[in-house]
């Protein structure tokens, strides 16, 4: 990806998504596919997978550090809750963007999502061409419009 600014080609950005439902998944990878954007998208299915991919455990040893979390919160063996605590208590992990990604509107989710420092709550749209554009818009904030620190 080309900055307006800088006229350098962009390293693209290592983006995790925590999903367990294959359909969101695929939604997500079509988002990405239609709106050309040149991130690499690393999917997990489980809180536990997610732990393994952020700590570069088991089958995950080589696994990049994300630039970005897309994370779901109603996900088997951890939930997401767990998973964000997990992120945002460790100094190793704390600094990367986590933005919630789920089909739970209920204010009790919303509000400890914050209180556990997301960076950003967004509900599932139903509707895929608005699923896509919410995908679109994420990847337009938390990647192109404000900057990222770096990972190693």
């Amino acid at each position: 990806m080309t900055t307006p600014s800088s006229g350098f080609q962009a390293q693209p950005a290592e983006v995790l998504l925590v999903e367990d439902d294959a359909g969101d998944e695929l939604m997500t990878r079509e988002a990405f596919e239609d709106n050309k954007i040149g991130n690499n998208l690393h999917v997990v299915r489980d809180g536990l997978a997610a732990l393994d991919f952020l700590y570069r455990r088991g089958e995950h040893t080589g696994a990049p550090r994300p630039d970005l979390i897309l994370l779901d919160l109603n996900l088997p063996k951890y939930d997401g809750r767990q998973v964000l605590e997990q992120i945002k208590t460790d100094p190793e992990l704390s600094h990367i963007p986590v933005v919630v990604l789920t089909t739970s509107a209920a204010e009790e989710d919303i509000l400890r999502s914050y209180k556990l420092h997301a960076n950003a709550y967004v509900t599932k749209p139903v509707d895929l061409d608005q699923f896509i554009r919410a995908i679109q818009q994420i990847d337009d904030f938390f990647v192109t419009v404000v900057k990222l620190p770096r990972s190693v």
